[in-house]
């Protein structure tokens, strides 16, 4: 079993999680987040004034899948998180972590009965 942790634009959440439902991964969870990376901050401009900005929002969608549906889930994912047709800074991450055991707390059910 795995968990995949996604970073991506807000904008891209509402496509990648149909898209997933449509693949057939009905389960995640998404947060709202704020982060840099390469882009790092930028300066915006509010009435004239200059102020600097060094997080940008960011949405977070974390999902568990058997390890046989990783790849499946990432393409889904890389698919509809990238903006543009070559894609843009800043339009996320994705990343794959272990996970040892698993329980459903309604039922007890352990592991890939629990996903």
């Amino acid at each position: 079993m795995k968990l995949i942790t996604a970073v991506i634009k807000p904008i891209r959440v509402e496509s990648v999680s149909k898209e997933l439902e449509r693949a057939g991964f009905t389960g995640l969870s998404v947060i709202e987040m704020q982060g840099r990376g390469a882009q790092a901050g930028r300066t915006e401009y509010y009435r004239g004034q200059a102020f600097a900005v060094e997080f940008r929002t960011k949405m977070c969608i974390e999902l568990l899948v058997d390890d046989e549906e990783v790849d499946k889930a990432i393409d889904v994912i890389v698919a509809n998180a990238r903006t543009g047709d070559d894609g843009e800074i800043g339009d996320g991450k994705v990343w794959v972590t272990p996970v040892e055991r698993i329980v459903r707390v309604r039922t007890g059910e352990l592991n890939e009965a629990a996903i």
